[in-house]
Parts: structure tokens; C-alpha cells; sequence
């Protein structure tokens, strides 16, 4: 639960940077509240996962299994490439905030988390497993 409450907190750091127009900041941050929210999934099924491109074909998978919502995994790596170019490589691109889009994303996590019972985790691990 700690990496959802770590998302829920980017949204509200988010919110207080939009203003700044630091396309570095919104980048890094949107990425992350994106990527907390996911991570927060594969804390509970027990992965610990701490490369990003693993994490991503990780949330392949449970876009696979309708764990998590469709699209994700291509947004994340959008996201991940703005971050990196605007980050590291200051290219300054800008960065699209949708806070009702990123809202409900997080929202759809809480109702997978909450839809996780120790059955589906293990069938989960089980398949991931057999990867």
C-alpha cells in the first residue's frame, strides 16, 4: 500500500508544480505517480521488481490478465521516455496533465488492489512464474 499512497502523493505534489511550468518536474513526477500506483499492484502480489523496463513488461502482462487497465503499459512507456528526455537529456518537451485522467488511473489501481485475493495472487505468480 505504501507505493499507492506514494502515487496519491505525486498527484498532490503534481498539482502544486503545474503551475511552475517545469516540463522536467511534470514529467518526472507524472511518470511517477503512474509508476508507484502499478508497482503498488506487483508489491502485492509479492515481485519485487526494481528496473523500470521490468516493471513495464510486467504491467504488460496484467493488462493481459485485466488486472490492471488497458493502455497502460504504453502510456508508462511514453511517460518513461518524456521523463528520461526531459530529466536527463533537458529537452524540455511539454507535458500533457489530464488530473481527472490521472484521477481515475489511480482509482482503477485501488479497485485492482482491492480485487486481489490470495487465490488470483497466486495464480498470478504461478503464470508470471512459467514467464
Amino acid at each position: 500500500m505504501e507505493y499507492y499512497q506514494n502515487a496519491e502523493e505525486s498527484l498532490r505534489v503534481l498539482r502544486s508544480i503545474k503551475e511552475t511550468k517545469s516540463n522536467m518536474w511534470l514529467a518526472t513526477t507524472k511518470y511517477y505517480i503512474e509508476y508507484f500506483a502499478v508497482y503498488s499492484v506487483l508489491m502485492k502480489l509479492g515481485i519485487k521488481c526494481e528496473m523500470h523496463d521490468c516493471t513495464i513488461t510486467l504491467t504488460d502482462f496484467l493488462e493481459g490478465e485485466e488486472i490492471i487497465p488497458k493502455g497502460t503499459t504504453k502510456t508508462l512507456e511514453k511517460d518513461k521516455n518524456l521523463r528520461i528526455d526531459n530529466q536527463y537529456y533537458l529537452k524540455n518537451k511539454s507535458v500533457d496533465i489530464d488530473f481527472e485522467e490521472l484521477s481515475d488511473f489511480l482509482i482503477s489501481i485501488r479497485k485492482s488492489l482491492d480485487n486481489l485475493y490470495i487465490e488470483k495472487i497466486l495464480e498470478l505468480r504461478k503464470k508470471i512464474h512459467a514467464f
